[in-house]
């Protein structure tokens, strides 16, 4: 399972650590994803995603349709 938030569609950012000796080694920033069990009012049921924490607080703010119907939109 990739290491992908199913909402937003965030994933790993790759950059250098750099010390002060200016050596580079490869690094990973991992996005802070989580298991979570959302209610989907429109189709009665539970779905569990692999979203996001910042997907998790935009959801809870506006609600899966409105969400989903404005990444759908941009996307």
């Amino acid at each position: 399972m990739s290491r992908v938030c199913q909402l937003t569609g965030k994933k790993p950012l790759t950059g250098n650590n750099v010390s002060h000796a200016h050596n580079r080694t490869k690094t990973k920033q991992l996005p802070n994803l989580r298991k979570k069990r959302i209610w989907i009012e429109e189709q009665n049921k539970f779905v569990t995603l692999r979203i996001s924490t910042r997907a998790l607080r935009t959801l809870k703010k506006k609600g899966y349709a409105k969400m989903a119907a404005e990444l759908n939109k941009a996307g």
